[in-house]
């Protein structure tokens, strides 16, 4: 069992729960990879079109859903550092059936659903007819996905990053492997084309969720609620209106954040293909310069809330500090590699010896420094979500990439050409950190708080723990 993250040294307890997060990052993007792979290589380019139709659409449902999951994250380590167990198991028995019956409902919705939405999204006829089996599948798999990453959310809420990171590995590596084996089938078992990519990441979600669920049986650790405590599956209205009021703001940064980036690209492509193809290069290259400063903003979300709970506001402020102090370090190293080997890299995202490197090489010089600044915003941002307030985050997100870097990729493209659309990012991000830096120092977060705990301390089943939400 992971201990509290209330007495550990902040610098050392950062690093090592930081670490796993960006493991998992990293397998996460990996995984889609190498599906696309097997898909855009072997079943051709309408098949992967049908697949990344299908996907988007996946997002936005998960994306919905995931909020909640932090929600859980952070109630869960507010009330471990609280010492408030009994409450940790009622918000985990909550929280499970909260996802459980969202994912049910997707999943029934989404097989008779499938091919009218498909056709809302615009997709071409030829697309939804390659598309509808693999995204009926994919439906199916959403009870398993959704509940792995509610699971793994909780473990982390508890202060455990590893066990989480272990099965994402398993999960990940299982999809990859069946991919190939149901897609083209083997001996007698058929071959299932796109549905067989859809039913690999079923099949390996699926033996992912019951090996981490044993484990933890196994394990016996506070938070499991076995038949005798049965009574925790049981919804509290309080907590489900907590998770549902704090975790939608933190579901929907992950969609301010995708629709900007399509409509970026919607005024990238108005410049040509090369533009496109360059945009689109270093792009991928970025996805993985962020992951560094995303999960070290997480970590230090679980880790203040924790002390939030506990009372130790100091080390709220110091683990702010390191927060920022890591982010630097780890990204600063990733961004160094990538000036160094920028060339390469690049490449590997590019035809063979394409026009569009040149460009592909001087955006990524432009845009590349301001994942520092953004770096920064997110960890600040996560401390402040520590105590629930979700809202001003997403104000301050959706003000920097709707009130300042759209705009102004817009509006300077007659006076700085193609690069007004570059300098927004630093711009946008200078905005973001600014603002960021602002609210943590004069803000009113340290008065609010996710639950008012009004339990024992000590972890007795015959006290029933309450809580209200905070505004």
């Amino acid at each position: 069992m992971h201990q509290p993250l209330i007495h550990a040294p902040i610098g050392r307890a950062l690093l090592r729960f930081s670490l796993p997060l960006w493991g998992g990052y990293v397998l996460q993007s990996l995984n889609t990879s190498v599906n696309a792979f097997w898909i855009g290589h072997y079943l051709g380019e309408a098949a992967l079109s049908a697949a990344v139709h299908a996907n988007n659409l996946l997002f936005v449902l998960i994306a919905l859903v995931f909020g909640i999951s932090q929600a859980s994250n952070l109630l869960v380590a507010q009330a471990v550092g609280a010492g408030r167990w009994a409450l940790a198991r009622r918000i985990t028995g909550s929280s499970a059936s909260l996802f459980l019956g969202a994912a049910l409902l997707m999943a029934a919705l989404g097989w008779p659903l499938a091919a009218p939405l498909l056709l809302a999204m615009g997709a071409e006829p030829a697309t939804t007819a390659l598309a509808v089996d693999y995204l009926r599948v994919l439906f199916l798999a959403l009870p398993p996905m959704l509940l792995l990453i509610f699971a793994a959310a909780v473990l982390r809420g508890t202060g455990d990053s590893r066990t989480p990171f272990v099965a994402l590995l398993a999960v990940s590596l299982g999809d990859a492997l069946l991919n190939p084996l149901f897609i083209f089938g083997a001996g007698p078992l058929p071959g299932l084309g796109m549905a067989g990519s859809a039913l690999a990441t079923l099949v390996a979600n699926s033996l992912g969720l019951a090996g981490l669920l044993a484990w933890l049986r196994w394990q016996r650790l506070p938070l499991w609620i076995g038949w005798r405590q049965r009574r925790h599956w049981r919804p509290v209205p309080e907590l489900l209106r907590c998770l549902v009021i704090k975790g939608l703001p933190m579901g929907l940064q992950m969609l301010v954040v995708s629709l900007s980036l399509v409509l970026m690209l919607a005024l990238v492509n108005a410049h040509g293909t090369q533009a496109a193809a360059a945009y689109s290069a270093a792009l991928q290259l970025w996805a993985y310069v962020q992951m560094p400063a995303i999960a070290v903003a997480s970590a230090c979300s679980t880790i203040a809330a924790q002390n939030v709970g506990a009372g130790h506001w100091p080390r709220v402020a110091r683990t702010t500090r390191a927060g920022v102090l890591c982010h630097l370090l780890l990204t600063g190293c990733c961004v160094a590699l990538v000036l160094v080997f920028e060339r390469p890299v690049l490449a590997l995202f590019l035809p063979e010896a394409s026009a569009a490197l040149e460009p592909a090489l001087h955006i990524n010089r432009i845009v590349l420094g301001s994942f520092l600044l953004l770096g920064v915003s997110n960890v600040l941002s996560g401390v402040v979500r520590s105590t629930g307030v979700v809202l001003v985050p997403l104000a301050i997100l959706a003000l920097a990439l709707w009130g300042v870097r759209l705009p102004l990729a817009w509006r300077l493209q007659p006076l700085w050409g193609l690069d007004a659309l570059w300098w927004s990012f630093p711009l946008s991000a200078l905005v973001s950190m600014l603002l960021s830096l602002a609210y943590y120092h004069w803000g009113s977060w340290r008065q609010a708080r996710l639950l008012s705990m009004t339990s024992p301390k000590r972890d007795d089943s015959a006290h029933q723990p309450s809580a209200t939400c905070s505004p």
